[in-house]
């Protein structure tokens, strides 16, 4: 057929009755609230499978006879007003969850590079961006004055599908940001908001859009402009795509252009929280603000570091962003007028032991006073890779400390479990989530409904993954005989199978291929005909990571081998509505990375709060959860073996041994507890253990608590430290930046030595008088902190942090040029003590003690 195909689209009217449904589409509540995504759903399944489970987009397309024949359904119109007086209260409510405020006036600006709220929404690509909407729903539940900042993607994360080899192919489609629940952000005049961002001698023009998170607003740039050239227009085209000038191009329209566009808005942040390196150059942009309202470049850094708060989520070196030297000055060159410095100062905010690169932690570090890891071994690990910064003192004293992950439980917490905890642990369970007690009321649930729940969960998953491989095979040719063998042992009619699930991104590190080790001892324990056992693997590899997509194929070698067929699964297309499914569903989560290079890890979490049981190496989240159950019965854990930082560490060794440890937990535990049944036909002791994982991770795991760690321990100090600075024309800054000035010409004259004999032996109850002369090289008595340590020789175990004494100054000493200082103190404690002097910078306006790096010791 001849002659040009041109293209119209349609789009129904939704009747009077159904108005209202415009407003559950265009907010994203309805991506944790499941009867407002059922309501759609409702009306047209198959349609909701094919757009991808978009309101927006359905409302779009769905046949309007679907929309009449619903308005005059009194069932569906019922159901809808359930679901709009749940959003309207939800909406109204001053306090949805228990937590900390913030007080009036004060708001919180997050910046991110990715945001991962719901399939429908494709600006993610994994765990940060999940991590980065759970923050926002959780400040939403819990009515903080909260706005979040990120990049509008016409390509998200690409769509994955796993031919019959094992080969990953990748797929990238272009997002119409109409379907999207977001729309332009709008001046006073009805115009569009845009800004301008300078890179390399052009204007590159960002228009700003808005997504609604419940009650809080999520802002979006985008390039993608008629008035930007095509390289431009490309910027944030896709997700993490394009090369070094991309990358860098994405974080200064991210940073710099993010920041421009909250002022255009006239958003006043009292605190700004940059999650992940990413976002740094807002530093760079806030800044210039000041400097250009009339502050100085030094006392500019110490206003905008006092209310800054950066999160680092990287456990490698490697994997924080760096930047040519020469691409910096290229970039910012012409900046540094505005920002009135030098490139040279510029450059120093970033580098970092003696290295030329543009480390982007750095800067973040440098131009923050509160930064975390985040979980307990996070912030340890973090604490060495970013010692440099702090050169003399110990990492585990510099100021990195850590927030522990959670998960949004209303966005993972299945369903079915909805409606037994409102029977059985009251109405108001969920604004009491990190209430311990609220929890243990879990045990009140008999124990063969439980198991019933538990088993339904499973059929549901088992229902999505049948489909899916059922789909994976038929495109590549596979036969319906085929597929009924692959599935026999994942029966959504009978899923009394064990099964384990291990879905995530499939990095090197993560080892996926780990219980591989020895396939003949594998073998044994999944084939038991008494004790049969499933895995179930999803996830995806970045298209440029070989040695990952190396992993997939080999999970595909080993699923096709004759003797693991139908024990061994592998589901392409790896999504969140995959991942709801799959932690709801598998009776055991498996997480087996490399110690210490687990940050945090969610998943796990997700499926705890589900009841699923987690067997995971003692890494970032799992090692607190573990070792702060008092009987260790919320799961099993496999002690690591070494630390990949250790030197000379055996790895081939290492995965031997922590695969056997895998295999002997197994065997020996979990699959004889979960096959031991009652005679109503569940396990008593899985039930138990199952029971306590929730009672145990939901409390402490859950995003709740962790926003309000965020409040108690960050915003709030960061905005009340804000305020003092900017007062009286940022007196403080301007004051705290002379004094550092001061303090970092004379450190290197300041130097301890002990001023008279000391004691080495004294009876228990006496006073003991130490004495330091401290040489201050130009300093003054009250510019230095000097210290006395105590700590116990040789104690077992991890030794603690020494207890510190502050030692009074008592004016000049014998020498000429010293001052003395001394402590007279009485020893509690019998036997033999180790102490130590120090001294270091010390001021009132300081955020932390040793944020300058400083420290001489005896």
């Amino acid at each position: 057929m001849s002659g040009t195909r041109f293209q119209i689209e349609v789009n129904p009217r939704l009747p009077a009755r159904l108005a209202r449904l415009d407003d559950l589409a265009n907010n994203l509540w309805y991506s944790w609230d499941r009867p407002t995504r059922a309501l759609f759903a409702r009306m047209s399944s198959k349609l909701w499978s094919a757009v991808g489970h978009s309101p927006k987009s359905f409302i779009k397309r769905v046949d309007q006879h679907h929309l009449d024949e619903a308005a005059a359904d009194p069932t569906f119109l019922g159901s809808m007003a359930r679901v709009l007086s749940a959003y309207d209260n939800y909406m109204a409510a001053p306090m949805r969850v228990h937590g900390p405020r913030m007080g009036e006036g004060e708001l919180v600006a997050y910046f991110c590079a990715e945001f991962g709220f719901h399939e429908s929404m494709p600006i993610y690509s994994g765990g940060l961006g999940i991590l980065a909407g759970d923050h926002c729903k959780t400040a939403s539940d819990l009515n903080l004055p909260f706005v979040g900042v990120g990049l509008l993607y016409r390509q998200g994360y690409f769509l994955q599908t796993i031919d019959g080899a094992g080969r990953q192919h990748v797929l990238y489609n272009d997002t119409d940001f109409d379907d999207l629940p977001i729309k332009p952000v709008l001046r006073a005049d009805g115009s569009e908001l845009r800004v301008n961002v300078r890179m390399t001698g052009r204007d590159v023009e960002v228009k700003v859009w808005k997504a609604e998170v419940g009650t809080i607003d999520l802002f979006l740039l985008d390039t993608d402009l008629e008035q930007n050239s095509p390289h431009d227009r490309d910027i944030a085209h896709q997700l993490y795509g394009g090369d070094r000038t991309t990358r860098i191009e994405q974080e200064i329209l991210l940073g710099i252009g993010g920041a421009k566009a909250l002022v255009e808005m006239g958003l006043k942040p009292t605190v700004w929280h940059i999650n992940e390196g990413h976002a740094a150059f807002l530093i760079l942009e806030r800044m210039r603000q000041l400097v250009q309202g009339g502050l100085d470049t030094a006392s500019a850094l110490e206003a905008v570091a006092s209310n800054t708060v950066f999160t680092t989520h990287t456990a490698v070196p490697a994997g924080h962003d760096h930047f040519p030297e020469e691409m910096i000055r290229r970039y910012f060159q012409d900046y540094c007028a505005e920002l009135g410095c030098d490139i040279g100062t510029l450059l120093r905010l970033g580098q970092v032991g003696g290295l030329p690169d543009f480390n982007m932690t750095a800067l973040a570090i440098r131009g923050s006073r509160r930064h975390n890891g985040v979980s307990e071994v996070h912030g340890e690990v973090s604490s060495e890779i970013c010692a440099d910064l702090w050169p003399q003192i110990e990492p585990r004293e510099n100021p990195i400390s850590h927030v522990t992950n959670g998960v949004h439980v209303p966005t993972f917490l299945s369903d079915m479990w909805y409606e037994t905890f409102d029977r059985m642990l009251g109405p108001g369970w969920l604004q009491h989530q990190t209430d311990a007690k609220v929890w243990e009321q879990i045990d009140q649930i008999p124990d063969h409904m439980y198991w019933s729940v538990r088993q339904l969960l499973k059929s549901q998953m088992l229902y999505l993954v049948r489909d899916r491989i059922t789909r994976q095979h038929m495109r590549s040719h596979g036969s319906e005989a085929h597929i009924e063998r692959l599935m026999q042992w994942a029966d959504p009619a009978n899923p009394n199978i064990l099964t384990i699930g291990f879905a995530r991104r499939f990095a090197t590190y993560k080892r996926a291929t780990l219980l591989f080790q020895d396939l003949d001892w594998l073998k044994e324990i999944v084939c038991n005909p008494e004790r049969p056992v499933v895995f179930i693997f999803a996830g995806k590899a970045h298209p440029a990571d070989e040695p990952g997509q190396a992993f997939i194929r080999r999970i595909a070698e080993v699923a096709s081998m004759p003797e693991f067929m139908g024990h061994i699964l592998l589901v392409e297309g790896y999504d969140l509505q995959l991942a709801r499914r799959l932690v709801s569903g598998v009776d055991i989560w498996l997480n087996n990375p490399i110690f210490p290079l687990e940050a945090s890890g969610t998943s796990g979490m997700k499926a705890g709060i589900n009841g699923v049981i987690n067997l995971s190496i003692l890494d970032g989240w799992w090692a607190e959860s573990y070792e702060a159950d008092p009987d260790n019965q919320n799961g099993w854990a496999i002690k690591p073996t070494s630390s990949s930082y250790d030197q000379g560490v055996d790895e081939a060794r290492r995965d031997y041994e922590e695969a056997r440890s895998f295999y002997e937990l197994l065997q020996d535990k979990v699959a004889p507890l979960y096959y031991t049944r009652s005679a109503m036909g569940y396990s008593p002791g899985w039930v138990a253990m199952s029971k306590r994982s929730i009672a145990s991770i939901a409390p402490r795991f859950s995003s709740v608590r962790m926003v309000s760690d965020y409040v108690s321990k960050f915003y709030q100090p960061a905005a009340r430290q804000w305020h003092r600075y900017r007062a009286d024309n940022f007196a403080a800054a301007r004051e705290l930046a002379t004094w550092k000035a001061k303090v970092r010409a004379h450190w290197h004259g300041v130097s301890l030595q002990r001023a008279g004999d000391p004691q080495r032996r004294i009876p228990f109850g006496s006073a003991i008088r130490f004495a330091v002369a401290v040489r201050l090289g130009g300093l003054a008595p009250e510019d230095v902190a000097v210290e006395l340590l105590f700590s116990r020789p040789n104690s077992s175990g991890r030794p603690k942090l020494p207890r510190p004494y502050r030692m009074a100054y008592q004016g000049p000493a014998d020498n000429a040029g010293e001052s003395l200082f001394t402590l007279e103190i009485t020893p509690e404690v019998c036997g033999k003590i180790d102490y130590r002097l120090r001294a270091y910078p010390c001021h009132e306006l300081l955020a932390h003690p040793f944020e300058m790096g400083m420290m001489v010791w005896l």
